[in-house]
């Protein structure tokens, strides 16, 4: 063992009568401890929200919308065809996209409809999934006997509305139709023939779904679509993917990515992580404060043994080594109680939330509020290297001013005045 880690860890490990410093030591690696665990945890939670909403998003919509700059797509079908010939796309279906308006007895409310085809909607998002009553084919063929046609509306919709499997809502259309009495709003009864949960509020309240061929001729585009939702092998590889369809498909045509439709949400999510990171790293830092404070007391404390090491041949170096090693000892230790902390909290952290729900009668996540049945939590190697990385600096940077002052004491005022 060489000299300067021997000495460092005798100073460490103090004797009974000075029991203090290693009172102060303990205290020290349980603050980087905490520091480490919490950012850990939070970071980890984070960016389990962040995936299970990619993974709602995803399961919504297409990886990939084409839309057509001038109109919509009338000759789809063949489009469509060359579009799957594309490395990476593996289904496409067509779609009719248009705002309107729901009426029932009890509300109104403005709800985004769209047209889609049953047969190949489920290859590309996960509206089959979703349903909680009533299944695909519905659309097409409505289980009542009846000349109404079919109707998929999400579950807080139907909630907010108090309607049913089955029930009768009227769609009108914003555009309207000529008449002899001038431009009049268009209208058209549905029936409900399917209920949809998502997993996302913002969906279940404004989407609405019907035949492909229905919302042709409600919205009058005769055979065209609004446009072609796509999905590919590798959702992170839309982007890419989106931009070999547009030099395939001509100028005419515009390829846009879940990545690019989301951008504004995931981008306050970024920033939020980011800002949620540099706070925690201050309880980091004010744990290395105790690194500086302990030091400092030691330094103090064995003022005479510096004194005497140097007189005996150590150099200023050997004495800044002894001190800077027992602050890292601290920082690695606390940085690897941490991690494993931070990482059985995050992996039991349903367990923990269910324990404080029946201890204090509380819910730590509503599910009305944050809409998830559970707490996620994702181990991302990047943010635990960062986080590891982080605190072995700052733990190192903290032993650097007491170390040096230390390296500078003179060995004859030591002496005479210790």
């Amino acid at each position: 063992m060489k000299f300067e880690l021997f000495v460092s860890l005798r100073y460490l490990m103090a004797k009974r009568k000075q029991a203090f410093f290693s009172i102060i030591t303990i205290i020290s690696i349980i603050s980087v401890t905490i520091g480490v665990m919490t950012l850990i945890t939070v970071l980890g939670v984070m960016s389990g929200f962040e995936n299970d909403l990619k993974e709602k998003i995803l399961g919504t919509n297409a990886h990939i919308r084409i839309f057509k700059f001038d109109k919509g797509i009338e000759n789809y079908p063949d489009v469509s065809s060359r579009i799957a010939k594309i490395t990476g796309v593996m289904a496409t279906t067509p779609f009719v996209y248009s705002e309107a308006m729901l009426s029932s007895e009890a509300a109104v409310s403005g709800i985004v409809l769209l047209g889609i085809n049953p047969e190949t909607v489920g290859q590309v998002t996960n509206l089959k999934q979703n349903l909680i009553k009533g299944n695909l084919d519905n659309l097409m063929h409505p289980p009542q006997a009846s000349n109404l046609p079919g109707i998929f509306i999400g579950k807080e919709l139907a909630k907010i509305f108090g309607l049913s499997f089955l029930d009768e809502v009227t769609v009108i259309s914003p555009l309207g139709e000529q008449t002899p009495m001038g431009m009049v709003p268009k209208m058209k009864k549905f029936r409900i023939v399917g209920i949809f949960d998502s997993g996302m509020y913002e969906y279940d309240t404004k989407w609405a779904y019907i035949f492909l061929p229905i919302a042709q001729q409600f919205f009058q585009i005769g055979e065209a679509v609004t446009g072609i939702e796509v999905k590919v092998s590798d959702p992170y590889e839309a982007h890419t993917i989106a931009r070999d369809i547009e030099k395939k498909l001509g100028f005419s045509f515009q390829a846009r990515d879940w990545m690019e439709m989301n951008k504004n949400l995931f981008s306050a999510l970024r920033i939020e992580k980011i800002i949620m990171f540099i706070v925690l790293v201050l309880i980091i830092l004010v744990a290395s404060f105790g690194i500086i404070s302990i030091l400092i007391m030691v330094v103090m404390e064995k003022t005479s043994d510096i004194a005497i090491m140097k007189t005996m041949g150590a150099k200023a170096s050997s004495i800044m080594k002894i001190f800077m090693i027992d602050g890292l000892v601290i920082g690695i230790f606390g940085t690897l109680l941490g991690t494993i902390g931070g990482l059985s909290l995050g992996k039991n952290i349903q367990a923990v939330a269910n324990f404080l729900e029946k201890r204090f009668h509380i819910n730590v996540f509503p599910p009305d509020v944050y809409y998830i049945d559970r707490v996620p939590f994702q181990i991302n190697p990047t943010d635990i290297t960062l986080i590891i990385v982080i605190t072995l600096t700052v733990s190192f940077l903290a032993t650097v001013f007491p170390s040096w002052q230390a390296s500078r004491l003179d060995p004859a005022k030591a002496l005479r005045y210790g």
